[in-house]
């Protein structure tokens, strides 16, 4: 099982390097590390199986990204790749399965049809490990990363925040948005999203940091600091 994960992680490297610094091979590897420590956290390290399933989704996660994809093909090169290494049926589901409900556009979704959908254990574990990355410091420069990547302005103030996000708004490219109103669209709710004891108490302390941050950068803007 060690040859698919080191072969997993040269995938991630040779698909993803040509992204921006915001989704890049060392964001992959750092999700898989955060949910191998959260998996755990959660008494999940007495079963092999259980964590390689963690452990490659955690770092396939983003290959296929819609914000990156090229052409429709590159939607099938985790699958393709797990296929070719030989991976029995369950756990290539229960991989791609993880891989196809983490996205916070289709949790948006979820929420506006009253879904409760939590999934199983592990793919809380990855979920949060993915979302502890878009928090705290990390977070903040991977948020202006993107932001700066996409040509956005840092922040407006006449252009306010879409705190009603719906999946179609939140994915449209009609809007003009600022960097600084993804903290408040996205960001800044994610800590009350987190599916695992472990990664709620991570992501309390990693809000908090955006918080403090945000308040300081308003302070700057306007002058006062």
């Amino acid at each position: 099982m060690e040859e698919i994960v080191r072969k997993a992680e040269k995938l991630v490297e040779l698909r993803m390097r040509g992204n921006d610094g915001s989704h890049d091979a060392s964001h992959a590897f750092r999700v898989r590390d955060l949910a191998l420590s959260l998996a755990v956290e959660e008494g999940l390290s007495s079963s092999p199986d259980t964590l390689l399933i963690i452990e490659l989704a955690a770092l396939l996660h983003d290959i296929g990204d819609h914000k990156y994809v090229r052409d429709q093909s590159e939607e099938m090169i985790v699958e393709t790749f797990l296929d070719e290494e030989g991976l029995d049926e369950g756990k290539k589901e229960r991989i791609l399965g993880i891989i196809r409900r983490m996205g916070f556009k289709d949790e948006l979704a979820r929420i506006a049809n009253g879904d409760s959908f939590l999934g199983p254990i592990e793919f809380g574990v990855v979920q949060d490990a993915d979302r502890l990355d878009a928090l705290g410091a990390i977070g903040i420069a991977r948020c202006f990363t993107f932001g700066g990547s996409r040509n956005r302005v840092l922040h407006d103030p006449k252009i306010l925040p879409r705190m009603d996000l719906s999946k179609e708004k939140y994915t449209s490219k009609d809007e003009k948005q600022t960097t600084v109103n993804h903290f408040h669209e996205k960001l800044l709710k994610l800590k009350d999203l987190m599916k695992t004891k472990a990664g709620q108490k991570r992501a309390a302390q990693r809000h908090k940091f955006m918080e403090d941050f945000l308040a300081e950068f308003y302070e700057e803007w306007e002058g006062r600091a």
